[in-house]
């Protein structure tokens, strides 16, 4: 099946490129005396007009043969206003760049299908707001978000992009909020966001998530109503005096006018089960369970001093044995309270503030059964070699929180087909920019030549993704399309770049190169060609070979 996979997409991408090459030679009124898609031995052969159409047993290549007086065939002299050469100079340019352009742009087809075929999109449905953003106090869980600036919004993902694309920029958010609809201006902060090969982006953000906290409780308090009702932090609950409670806001809305009256809460206890399956996993099983809570009769306070049940967002659920943060005293059902002695409400704002100096110690101050407890933690830190052979440090907070949320029903989206059209623009322009920037950062230096790829890494990479479905391999087929048209625009001659700078000669001297020099150049190109071409094989060998070791260790273990 990788086989096919592998023999489909080679075949495909060779075709649109040389049909690119073709289909401008064609328009230009260039004889084209040969069109082929493959090499070896021919299983399809037929002639149209003018053309022969050939199909080659190996699908590594493929080429399109057209009448030039510097070949060894005859040219008839009706003919000859029909040759490669005698087009001008920039028809010539369009007929070679057309086949790599067809490869570049092939994907935004590619990607536009896979967007195309969308259906389950997430309504712009505001579920959390994170503390110390810009949509802190302007924002609240459940604010439907309808415009910004005017503009209509169907999906999280359009209010997202929106966000994302204006750093510093008032927006005007027309919100529908308790059966009324608001107006909320908000200026989206910048943030830094570091990619591989040292790429660099600013977006904005206003700090809010699309789905709202499940109805896990935290009991910060051993002498409150929950505790004492049997009630324990990670409990997720599911009804209310028999009514069902998702979110947390429906545990709220749920007790919100309960004072004194004992009502059953029935719930779900997550249960660790170390080494589970004979030690292949660690999981948790659910155990149900039924408590009579008693919220109290006096004040009206809110739902953690009435219970003491608030959400389980900032409760550490698993702390790594032998780590910082273990050897400073931290254990799970603990409450983080502050960082550095600053107060966090999110564990979200717990993670920023220990990762904004990852490499210096944080003073961390959390509860335990109503006790105040402290420590000092240093993350840990692991220095390795990314995939593009870039150094790179990082770090890692080794205690961990659960706090499931609850989607809201998926959307239709209202404007499908522009949005897969931009999407799939978007996409190829990023694709493209990264590839470009890795061949700068190869030619620099800064990345090693040792990430080349060669038909052995695309034969293991469109056998995997095949495998998990179409759309998976269509996306890989599109980013492999676009290395192929970028590669082939390289200036080596042989490749369609090495044949636009003999243009760009003929352009400055206004006369071609001396064929002499041409084909000596070719031959220089291709030993070029067949250097990278060894150095991507032997990188495939070594990868292959490092996987099949890793294999062997894990049967002798």
């Amino acid at each position: 099946m990788d086989l096919l996979y592998f023999a489909l997409l080679c075949s495909v991408l060779i075709f649109v490129h040389e049909l690119g090459h073709f289909v401008w030679a064609k328009i230009f009124g260039v004889k084209v005396l040969t069109f082929s898609i493959g090499f070896g031995p021919k299983v399809l052969r037929f002639r149209g007009r003018e053309t022969e159409y050939c199909v080659g047993l190996l699908p590594l290549g493929g080429f399109v043969k057209m009448l030039e007086e510097n070949r060894q065939e005859p040219v008839l002299p009706e003919d000859r206003k029909r040759t490669f050469e005698a087009q001008a100079l920039w028809k010539r340019v369009i007929i070679v760049i057309a086949g790599p352009a067809m490869n570049i742009l092939f994907p935004v087809l590619l990607y536009f299908s896979v967007f195309v075929g969308e259906t389950r999109f997430s309504p712009p449905t505001v579920g959390f707001v994170l503390p110390g953003h810009p949509a802190e106090g302007k924002l609240t869980p459940g604010d439907r978000v309808l415009e910004v600036d005017g503009e209509r919004i169907s999906t999280f993902a359009e209010l997202a992009r929106i966000i994302g694309e204006s750093p510093g920029k008032e927006l005007r958010l027309k919100v529908f909020r308790n059966n009324e609809h608001v107006e909320v201006v908000v200026v989206p902060e910048e943030k830094v966001v570091r990619k591989p090969l040292d790429i660099v982006e600013k977006v904005g953000e206003i700090g809010i998530k699309p789905s709202r906290p499940a109805a896990v409780v935290g009991i910060s308090r051993p002498d409150s109503p929950a505790y004492r009702a049997g009630l324990r932090t990670f409990d997720l609950v599911t009804e209310v005096r028999g009514r069902p409670v998702k979110t947390f806001a429906d545990l709220e809305t749920a007790l919100s006018e309960n004072h004194g009256e004992t009502v059953p809460v029935t719930y779900l206890r997550p249960v660790k089960v170390p080494r589970a399956f004979g030690g292949l996993a660690d999981m948790a099983v659910y155990e149900s369970g039924v408590a009579a809570l008693t919220p109290e009769a006096s004040g009206h306070g809110d739902l953690e001093s009435r219970t003491g049940l608030e959400s389980a967002d900032l409760y550490v659920f698993d702390v790594a044995e032998g780590s910082a943060e273990w050897n400073a005293d931290m254990r799970p059902g603990d409450r983080i309270v502050e960082v550095d002695q600053a107060v966090v409400t999110a564990w979200a704002t717990f993670l920023e503030r220990l990762l904004v100096a990852p490499d210096r110690p944080h003073m961390v101050t959390w509860l335990r059964g109503g006790v105040k407890k402290s420590g000092t933690i240093l993350l840990r830190r692991e220095d390795w070699i990314d995939e593009y052979g870039q150094h790179r440090p990082r770090y890692f907070v080794r205690a961990s929180n659960w706090s499931p949320v609850v989607p809201e029903a998926y959307v239709e989206h209202a404007s499908l087909l522009p949005f897969a059209l931009r999407s799939a623009l978007d996409e190829t322009y990023d694709v493209i920019r990264f590839i470009v920037v890795g061949i700068v950062r190869i030619v620099e230096g800064k990345v090693s030549i040792s990430t080349l790829g060669g038909p052995i890494t695309v034969y293991d990479v469109v056998g995997e993704e095949g495998s998990k479905g179409v759309s998976y391999f269509v996306w890989a087929m599109a980013v492999i399309s676009i290395n192929l048209g970028l590669v082939n625009l390289l200036p080596i001659p042989v490749l369609d770049g090495g044949h636009l700078l003999f243009f760009l000669f003929e352009a400055v001297s206004r006369r071609p190169l001396p064929l002499r020099v041409r084909e000596i150049a070719s031959l220089v190109g291709l030993l070029v060609l067949f250097a990278l071409m060894g150095v991507a094989f032997k990188n495939d060998v070594e990868r292959r070979w490092d996987v099949i070791q890793g294999q062997l260790r894990e049967l002798v273990d």
